[in-house]
């Protein structure tokens, strides 16, 4: 096998292994990569190139973060991130990492990212030559009997070397001498060595032999280590102990207390005395573990348990016990306890997250990774199969992959961040063990925002009522949105839809686009404007920004700005100046004349109210404050004076108000005078006053038809419709004498009156009134109501009818 190259193998086993890999795990099995590299090799050493076997593109490997992710807190191997080559990260000892004589492997995984890949490698740490074989002692001395017959074999001290497969040991040599030889003995994987005497000892030729054992091991070049030994020719002690059982077999569970026996081992020795006396020992050769874990009672040959067992640090314990007489000199005997633990289950699963992308979009699709899992367990056999799963109130869930206990997380759902903008994902590892026993890890995954949502207005259409007269420049209305999204995908700006031509309203208005506060660049007047509407669209900042509107309707609400207007009288020069003959005989209640006024505003500034500022004399004449009608309070007498001054003063109902005065000269005349200047004018003017009659009967004709047409429309519409906002004036249609406004809409659940001369006011007045903004009760047109606009169609009928007849006289 060579260095940095995959691990190939041309024997048949190995393709046999192989072709089964690809039937059942097909391409992704041969993904996995094998490489060997020899221990103690140099930091930054190359074990393979990664990457190339891989079949990455090695211009990518930075971008999608090519990396090792070890299991060991201190990781051997590194990637290069330029080339993509397995590099040693640190000196590798396999005699520490890989206890024994089997392969030592050690598994990586490769995480490359964007897609999100993992790929599994092997390297296994070849073994050199770099240990000698050691004794535990440098000497051994054995006490034999003269008598003891040819062919007795005596165990030496066995040597250890930890490395592994031909590096090991190999053979035992013995210095030359014509007494003992060397035999090996193999134990499971261990050779142990034996001295043999292959003549008898003869103690007055010579009591002591001194040798040299030798363990050589078969690596290039090999590597040995020796052993003093000492042999003292004793007198006849001529039987040694022995076991009932050359091998003792014990299984004990892991979880055995500390202290209590696990094993006694027994021997027995025919002989008498001392040389029949026995003591237990463990043998020297042991590994320093066993004394640490093992003690065993030189007397009564039990074995007890000084620490506690873990199945997971080693599975299987050999002791060789030696029982020795008290002869001299003593006698050996050997027996071998091996004791298996049994597993119980005391490991709980470990879950790694070996990659975690603690943020996705919302508008990630189902089945996208976020995370890759690991789970393992110490534990063996059933106590150590792991069942895995996930919480299922996230909209997650685990999929496992074609190597056991590798999961990936993914999404499985529809994720709204407006809704949960972060999960706490719980997954739960349990074992199959009795009792089974659990570990639970739990990721935290940020839900990112994707501007999904539109900002909304609060109501739409929006109502914004303005008094007339107000400041250029100045704030008048304000409107927000909210945006569901966040950061920038929730930051609103505003803008007015702009349509129509240059001299449309919308443009004397100008918005704020970060908080929506409209103001008008223009003073509105109600006589000219008294309602109109636009929209404002509100634009969020995201990649493509989203966007909505909404309609503000403006209602312009009067002010009494404009003082009343004398319509009659009107004299030639433009002075509110006229002269009235009347005769002399008239009786009371006489209509004298009517003054007409005009009031450009509406409602309580534009109710007119009459009153009489200077007047002759108070006993002859009076003026109903409503219509303005001056009537004969009595009949004239002899004594009255022939000509009466009256000045009339006009004011409108404004908080501050505002009038007007009119002038009007009453004279009395005979009437024989009356008559005659009445038929002077009823002759200059007979034609014409014919003509005006006439149309003015059709006028007063086209009035009562348009009325009843209006009243059967007004019940047709009150009776379909619904609560909701109208923006329809209704014009009112009493009439009084004077010309004015009085207008009548609907906005929500209340109904607006603007009222007007002469109106009934007292009981429809409510709280929450405008200064000349009455609010009427909710409610559909009753048949009360009907029978009131009727009545007041007849009292204006009426003022019409005696307009027209005023004008006939």
């Amino acid at each position: 096998m060579r260095k940095g190259r995959p691990y190939r193998c041309c024997e048949c086993f190995w393709v046999a292994f192989y072709l089964t890999l690809l039937l059942v795990f097909g391409k992704r099995a041969l993904a996995d990569l094998r490489y060997s590299v020899p221990e103690e090799v140099k930091e930054g050493t190359t074990v393979g190139n990664v990457a190339k076997d891989l079949g990455i593109d090695k211009t990518s490997l930075t971008d999608r973060r090519f990396r090792v992710v070890s299991g060991f807190k201190d990781a051997f191997f590194e990637v290069n991130p330029d080339n993509g080559a397995l590099q040693v990260r640190k000196k590798i000892d396999r005699e520490e990492l890989c206890h024994g004589s089997g392969s030592c492997l050690i598994e990586l995984k490769i995480l490359v990212e964007n897609p999100l890949e993992m790929h599994h490698i092997a390297v296994e740490i070849a073994d050199v030559n770099d240990h000698s074989p050691s004794f535990s002692e440098k000497e051994q001395t054995f006490e034999i009997a003269e008598h003891t017959s040819p062919g007795t074999r005596f165990q030496l001290h066995a040597a250890r070397d930890p490395d592994a497969g031909i590096n090991s040991i190999r053979i035992y040599t013995l210095t030359s001498n014509e007494h003992f030889d060397i035999e090996i003995s193999q134990s499971d994987e261990d050779k142990i060595p034996f001295l043999v005497l292959k003549k008898s000892l003869d103690r007055e030729q010579k009591n002591k032999h001194l040798l040299s054992v030798t363990a050589v091991d078969g690596g290039k070049p090999p590597k040995s280590g020796t052993l003093n030994v000492s042999v003292i020719v004793l007198d006849i002690n001529d039987n040694r102990p022995t076991f009932s059982r050359e091998t003792y077999q014990i299984e004990i569970k892991e979880n055995v207390s500390v202290g209590a026996v696990v094993a006694t081992v027994a021997a027995i020795d025919p002989d008498e005395g001392t040389n029949g006396e026995i003591e237990y020992s463990l043998s020297k050769t042991l590994a320093r573990k066993v004394y640490q874990i093992f003690e065993l009672d030189s007397v009564s040959g039990q074995i007890t348990l000084k620490v506690a067992l873990d199945f997971e640090d080693s599975e299987i314990y050999k002791l060789d016990v030696e029982a020795s007489d008290k002869g001299q000199p003593p006698l050996i005997g050997r027996c071998r306890v091996i004791i298996k633990i049994q597993d119980i289950n005391d490991n709980a699963p470990e879950i790694e997250v070996t990659s975690l992308s603690n943020t996705v979009t919302e508008d990630s699709k189902p089945g996208t990774v976020i995370s890759l899992i690991s789970v393992t367990d110490k534990d063996s056999g059933l106590n150590g199969k792991i069942i895995t799963h996930m919480t299922e109130h996230a909209p997650f869930e685990l999929k496992p992959s074609y190597k056991e206990n590798i999961y990936s997380v993914v999404t499985k759902g529809v994720l709204d961040r407006e809704t949960v903008p972060e999960y706490e994902v719980k997954i739960i590892a349990t074992d199959c063990g009795e009792p089974p026993l659990s570990s639970f890890k739990t990721l935290s995954i940020q839900i990112a925002d994707v501007n999904d949502n539109s900002p909304q207005f609060p109501q739409n259409p929006l109502q914004c009522y303005l008094s007339e007269n107000n400041y250029a420049g100045a704030p008048i209305f304000s409107v927000s949105a909210v945006d569901l999204d966040a950061n920038e995908n929730a930051a609103i700006s505003y803008h007015l839809l702009r349509e129509g031509g240059e001299n449309d309203v919308i443009s004397f208005l100008n918005v704020n686009s970060d908080n929506g506060q409209i103001t008008a660049l223009k003073s509105f007047d109600f006589e000219t404007l008294k309602t109109f509407q636009f929209q404002v669209v509100a634009s969020d900042s995201g990649t493509p920004p989203l966007s909505n509107n909404v309609t503000v309707n403006v209602f312009i609400l009067d002010r009494n700005d404009n003082a009343p207007v004398i319509l009659y009288p009107l004299s030639s020069n433009g002075s509110a100046q006229g002269v009235e003959e009347i005769p002399r005989n008239v009786n009371a209640g006489h209509l004298v004349t009517k003054v007409r006024a005009y009031d450009a505003d509406i409602g309580y500034n534009g109710w007119l109210l009459f009153s009489l500022q200077e007047v002759t004399d108070h006993s002859l004449f009076a003026l109903d404050r409503y219509t303005g009608q001056i009537r004969t309070l009595r009949s004239f007498t002899e004594t009255d004076e022939p000509e009466h001054k009256l000045l009339i003063l006009v004011k409108d109902n404004g908080n501050v108000s505002l009038s007007a005065t009119a002038t009007v000269i009453v004279k009395l005349v005979e009437p024989k005078e009356a008559f005659a200047a009445s038929d002077v004018k009823s002759a200059a003017k007979d034609d014409e006053d014919s003509n005006v009659i006439f149309y003015l009967m059709i006028t007063l004709g086209a009035v009562s038809v348009l009325f009843l047409v209006s009243i059967i429309v007004l019940i047709a519409m009150q009776c379909s419709k619904s609560t909701d906002y109208t923006s329809k004036y209704l014009p009112e249609t009493n009439y009084d004498g004077t010309l004015c406004h009085s207008i009548q809409y609907r906005s929500g659940e209340k109904r607006y009156m603007l009222v007007g001369p002469r109106m009934s006011i007292g009981s429809t007045i409510v709280p929450g009134s405008h200064a000349n903004t009455l609010v009427m009760p909710d409610r559909r047109r009753t048949s009360e109501e009907v029978r009131l606009t009727y009545s007041t169609y007849r009292a204006s009928s009426s003022d019409v009818s005696q307009l027209l007849f005023g004008l006939q006289d």
